[in-house]
């Protein structure tokens, strides 16, 4: 759809630019002048009323932005993430996607997980592993 492609666009470059330094200095510089013209407006209601409408504004439309951002990262790591146990030998396919899954199906699996990870520090497995004595060679 266009819209989505425009919105990607517009989303991934206005990210990028508020990720620079030069945006938190524009920033930081709009506030100075919005406070260095209080007494020129004698700290009015309406000289408030300015900046609280402009960050109230601004933050409304980061969440998006931000929400929009963080999403796309997600699923690009997923996606990066289900290509490594698919190609992996010996992997469980059963872990890909399992973003999909329901809260209790997950908790399955994280359970099993959890049980698999006490097993092999009662095995003192996790010592060998970082001491090299796994027989990789490494270490």
């Amino acid at each position: 759809m266009i819209g989505d492609r425009v919105f990607t666009r517009l989303a991934r470059s206005a990210s990028r630019f508020t990720a620079r330094s030069l945006s938190f200095a524009i920033a930081v510089g709009v506030i100075l002048a919005w406070a260095l013209t209080g007494p020129v407006f004698g700290f009015s209601d309406t000289w408030q009323l300015m900046i609280n409408t402009g960050t109230t504004i601004i933050t409304f439309l980061m969440v998006f932005l931000i929400q929009n951002t963080q999403n796309r990262d997600t699923e690009a790591m997923q996606i990066k993430l289900d290509e490594l146990i698919r190609a992996t030998h010996n992997a469980h396919n059963a872990l890909l996607d399992l973003e999909e899954l329901e809260d209790r199906e997950i908790d399955a699996f994280r359970a099993r997980y959890i049980l698999l990870a006490q097993q092999a520090r009662e095995r003192g497995e996790v010592f060998d592993d970082l001491s090299g004595k796994d027989g990789t060679g490494r270490g």
